[in-house]
C-alpha cells in the first residue's frame, strides 16, 4: 500500500475553486492501518482499512476545532488542534477531510510507522506559524 504525507492533490485545485472554509467547514480527521493506500492520489474519506471502532474512536474520526487561518509576509497557513481519542489502538497514518463538502480529502499523516497506546490516543499537531504549520502556501 502507499502511504504519502501530502496535501492531496485535489485539496489544492479545490481551493482554487473556492470549495473549501477551512474556519467554517466541518474538517474531521480519521486514522487508519498500515494496510491503508493514502496519498497526493486520495480525493475523499474511505472506511477502507479505517482502524476499528474501540474505545471513544468511532468511524469517521474526530472533528478538528478551532481551526485558523493566517498568514505572515508571503505566507498563509492553517493552524491545526492536537486532537486525542480515549483508547487503546495502533494506526499507521491519518487522513483530514471535509466532512461538510462530500467528505473531501485535504491532507495525508503518514505517522512513519505504527503507533500504539494503551489509553489515550493523541496526534499533536505542528506549532501553527508561517514555517511550521502542516499546510501552508508561499510564493
Amino acid at each position: 500500500m502507499s502511504i504519502i504525507q501530502t496535501q492531496t492533490t485535489s485539496f489544492k485545485a479545490q481551493l482554487y475553486q473556492g470549495i473549501h472554509d477551512l474556519t467554517t467547514d466541518v474538517i474531521k480527521i480519521a486514522l487508519y492501518t498500515a494496510n491503508a493506500n493514502l496519498n497526493e492520489d486520495t480525493t475523499v474519506y474511505s472506511t477502507t482499512n479505517e482502524i476499528a471502532n474501540t474505545g471513544t474512536y468511532v468511524a469517521g474520526g474526530a472533528q478538528l476545532t478551532p481551526i485558523t487561518v493566517s498568514s505572515s509576509g508571503y505566507t498563509a497557513y492553517v493552524g491545526f488542534p492536537n486532537v486525542s481519542w480515549t483508547a487503546a489502538l495502533t494506526a499507521r497514518c491519518a487522513l483530514i477531510y471535509n466532512f461538510t463538502k462530500g467528505s473531501k480529502a485535504i491532507a495525508v499523516l503518514d505517522f512513519g510507522s505504527d503507533k500504539t497506546s494503551t489509553t489515550t490516543f493523541t496526534i499533536t499537531m505542528p506549532t501553527n506559524g508561517p514555517t511550521t504549520s502542516l499546510i501552508r502556501s508561499s510564493n
